[in-house]
């Protein structure tokens, strides 16, 4: 029995629905092949023709069983390739794109590097090209009649116009509480990332040392899917304007977590061609041959290089330099209050007390200080207390007083109700349901 097609149009065989799904695909890259300096040709309605046009052909040899058929699995392989690539390349142009307008250090280094990642997709989807275009014809797939698209097709994004500012910041109601929401979750986010610290460039061993035991497509995904979610939170409830006017603090911060974004797509994209396609997984025979001919094609070496030694090492980078601005911001928007209570009873400001105090401050990330006569300590600082718990047990001091970041204050009002965590002996006790986040 004929099985119907779908949306009620009349089937048509495999082979006729691939040269129909390859058809835009294989203009673009007859396009690519034919230009003598790619790189200068690749805009970001290149990429997205790209994109979408591997995207409906991908899914459509997934859906025909591809991946288990040798003789059209190196298409479909091609095909994978040319999307993530094409999505990573997208996402770089983006980034270089919009950088007059990020207010972040190291700009020009960061866009010297950036260039040299984009110029290694541009080549690499280069030397996919011919190749795709071959393995078509293989399979008894034509070129497109109308042959490749012209550089008029892809006209770039950008020019020399800028639309008049006439929405403005101001009518945006910059509530505190988002504000300070947003700066917590950042520095939360960036505390979290310090697990794939970056010290120095890595070569090709420790590369492949780091990737995928270390670090790897899942991982970088949560972190690009938890920066993104505080993008949408700070575009909703802080500000809507773009990078050019109003409050420079804030526009600055979002530059931060916008750029860091970006880079954990380009990370996330390129981990998954390198995870999926380059690592030799498969025991077959056909597996090992399509990975060695993409490896001719997009050298893994200089993917990881690309991966780790640019996009981790500037994410780290700019988390370290978002954090100043961050703190900055909780200092400017936080409510500021002053508290006074008991020391620890018995045994002072000891390791555990201290630790606890510490990790009350820490945790909404403004500043407050421990009060001590005419001294004042860092009351995120568990050596800062200890030290002024020597003052204070040295001249029999009973109250101290903490200034700063109220929310922080509230906490510590209910730490000292329990003495601190621990009974006078120093031995630790269950802590109130509102401090939990202690233990």
């Amino acid at each position: 029995m004929e099985i119907e097609a779908e949306n009620g149009v009349c089937d048509i065989s495999f082979a006729e629905r691939a040269k129909f799904y390859s058809h835009n695909y294989l203009r673009c890259l007859l396009y690519i092949r034919s230009v003598k300096e790619p790189e200068t040709y690749f805009t970001k309605s290149l990429y997205s023709k790209l994109i979408t046009s591997s995207h409906l052909l991908e899914d459509f040899l997934d859906f025909h069983g591809a991946k288990n058929n040798a003789d059209w699995y190196f298409y479909r392989e091609f095909t994978a390739a040319v999307r993530h690539l094409s999505l990573a390349g997208y996402t770089q142009k983006h980034v270089l794109n919009r950088l007059v307008f990020y207010d972040i250090d190291s700009k020009d280094e960061f866009r010297k590097h950036g260039e040299i990642v984009l110029s290694f997709i541009n080549s690499s989807l280069a030397n996919l090209a011919p190749g795709i275009i071959e393995e078509a014809k293989r399979l008894g797939i034509s070129e497109p009649y109308e042959g490749g698209y012209g550089a008029s097709n892809f006209p770039g994004v950008s020019s020399s116009e800028m639309l008049d500012y006439n929405i403005y910041d101001e009518d945006k109601d910059q509530q505190r509480n988002h504000i300070v929401r947003v700066a917590n979750e950042f520095l939360s986010i960036a505390d979290d990332f310090d697990t794939y610290e970056f010290y120095e460039v890595y070569d090709k061993e420790g590369l492949k040392s780091l990737v995928p035991d270390k670090v790897n497509e899942v991982e970088i995904r949560r972190f690009e899917m938890l920066v993104h979610n505080l993008q949408s939170s700070f575009d909703s409830y802080v500000i809507h304007g773009g990078f050019r006017y109003g409050n420079r603090g804030l526009k600055q911060f979002r530059s931060y977590f916008s750029v860091i974004f970006h880079l954990l797509q380009i990370m996330g994209r390129l981990l998954h061609f390198y995870e999926r396609h380059l690592i030799e997984v498969g025991y077959k025979n056909i597996y090992r041959q399509v990975r060695e001919r993409l490896c001719a094609l997009v050298d893994p070496d200089r993917l990881l290089d690309c991966t780790i030694n640019y996009g981790l090492h500037y994410v780290n980078h700019y988390f370290a330099s978002g954090r100043d601005v961050a703190k900055q911001i909780l200092q400017e928007n936080v409510e500021k209050g002053s508290l006074r209570v008991p020391v620890p009873k018995d045994l002072g400001f000891h390791c555990r007390p201290s630790l606890l105090v510490a990790k009350v401050v820490q945790k909404y990330g403004g500043q407050v200080e421990m009060v001590v006569g005419d001294h004042r300590f860092d009351a995120s600082s568990v050596l800062d207390i200890q030290w002024a718990g020597g003052m204070i047990q040295k001249e029999g001091i009973e109250e101290v007083v903490f200034d700063g970041d109220m929310r922080a204050l509230k906490d510590l009002e209910v730490l000292a109700g329990v003495n601190y965590g621990e009974d006078r002996m120093g031995k630790g006790i269950s802590l109130p349901k509102d401090l939990q986040y202690l233990r």
